[in-house]
């Protein structure tokens, strides 16, 4: 049972670290997606404002592959970065079609299409519903190292630590 109970602080030990990063990078990716949506809102984009949002979120998605890659999940990098990029692409393309989903709704079902409403459809409950799917896919599918390499997590812990003792 108390091995159990390890596992189970050292995944959320693990996880933590790994939530507290991804929000920073994903902060820093809403400033620039929202920003770059407002400045294409209100000028050349304005007649276009589902357009507008896969051009302000498809650059803040190329940040957001750096910063994750280079930073978040650093540790769990593959040798094969063009397949993490291209998985990366398919799971923020999943993940931009539920904001553009929550957006359309707001704008084409429910009637509202002034800015604010865009931006808090879009830009606000779309990106918390398109966030938690992309940590949870990034986390499982793009950066997956198995859980059982990670210290703290590990069934066999001596092993591990051991193994990272011995690469430094």
């Amino acid at each position: 049972m108390q091995g159990i109970i390890e596992r189970v602080r050292g995944l959320i030990a693990l996880l933590w670290r790994e939530v507290a990063k991804f929000g920073v990078v994903g902060g820093l990716g809403w400033v620039i997606d929202n920003g770059i949506y407002a400045i294409l809102w209100h000028g050349p984009m304005s007649d276009s404002t589902i357009k507008a949002r896969v051009v302000s979120t498809t650059i803040a998605t190329l940040f957001s592959w750096f910063a994750n890659r280079y930073w978040t999940f650093r540790h769990r990098r593959g040798t094969k970065p063009w397949r993490e990029f291209a998985m990366f692409i398919i799971m923020n393309a999943i993940g931009l079609g539920i904001v553009i989903l929550c957006q359309w709704i707001s704008r084409y079902v429910l009637g509202y299409t002034t800015f604010t409403a865009d931006f808090i459809s879009g830009g606000v409950i779309g990106l918390i519903l398109g966030t938690i799917f992309r940590f949870l896919a990034y986390r499982f599918f793009v950066f997956n190292d198995e859980l059982d390499t990670e210290q703290g997590y590990s069934r066999d812990r001596e092993l591990i630590e051991a193994k990272h003792h011995a690469d430094q």
